[in-house]
């Protein structure tokens, strides 16, 4: 039983590192978009996870100021990193994952402020 475990987990494993592996080296254009998406998926979680946890720790004013800022942040990244032309829509990952982990390091700092400092609206 333990072997079969054991095979098990060791399958489990080169499976995943067989996974990770093929963003490496996509073989195309598509798997290169799917590789890119997944790192943006990444960076977009955890900048919902940043968002939420700055703003539980600001005061009424400091969360006005952090939406309008994110709301900003919003609009910049989008003229940015994407366009329309006719019924078509292009989106730059790369631009996006690079602004959005920019902006996750934004609201780290902002965190780390709140935590030792206090929360500075100012900079929000």
């Amino acid at each position: 039983m333990n072997k079969l475990c054991l095979f098990v987990a060791l399958f489990a494993t080169a499976g995943l590192a067989h996974a990770n592996s093929a963003c490496d080296k996509p073989r195309d254009d598509f798997d290169g978009l799917y590789c890119l998406n997944k790192v943006y998926q990444e960076a977009d979680k955890d900048l919902n996870d940043e968002y939420k946890k700055l703003s539980a720790k600001l005061d009424a004013a400091g969360k006005s100021a952090l939406k309008t800022g994110q709301l900003q942040w919003i609009s910049e990244r989008n003229a940015n990193c994407s366009r329309r032309e006719g019924n078509n829509f292009y989106v730059n990952l790369n631009c996006a994952t690079k602004t959005t982990i920019s902006r996750v390091q934004f609201l780290q700092d902002r965190l780390r402020e709140c935590n030792s400092a206090g929360c500075m609206n100012s900079k929000l």
